[in-house]
């Protein structure tokens, strides 16, 4: 049984900064690919940031250049650093993974920024 658990999430101003955070346990490798997706409300769950197994990251345009995604091995950790945030990253913020022909995700931390 794998378990994902987001943290980090609140309110924030626009232009500041948030650190969210997945802890995964369970039977999963450490150096599985984790992916961050969020989803407004009335939008589409859209792909926000992801590191795959040996590191390679990609993001959504419209967070490039201001999030970051990293992971720390030892705690099988992923987090996503968001810094200048606007009012449309005001979302809900899940962390998912694939593994062994399931997928897996968090329960969700909410994230709003007031302008």
């Amino acid at each position: 049984q794998v378990q994902l658990v987001e943290s980090g999430g609140g309110l924030v101003q626009a232009g500041g900064s948030l650190r969210l955070s997945c802890a995964a346990s369970g039977s999963i490798p450490v150096f599985n690919a984790m992916i961050w997706y969020r989803q407004a409300p009335g939008k589409q769950r859209e792909l926000v940031a992801r590191i795959t197994s040996g590191g390679y990251t990609n993001y959504a345009d419209s967070v490039k250049g201001r999030f970051t995604i990293s992971r720390d091995n030892a705690k099988n950790t992923v987090y996503l650093q968001m810094n200048s945030l606007k009012p449309e990253d005001t979302a809900v913020y899940y962390c998912f993974t694939h593994y062994d022909l399931h997928d897996y995700w968090g329960q969700g931390t909410q994230v709003t920024v007031s302008s």
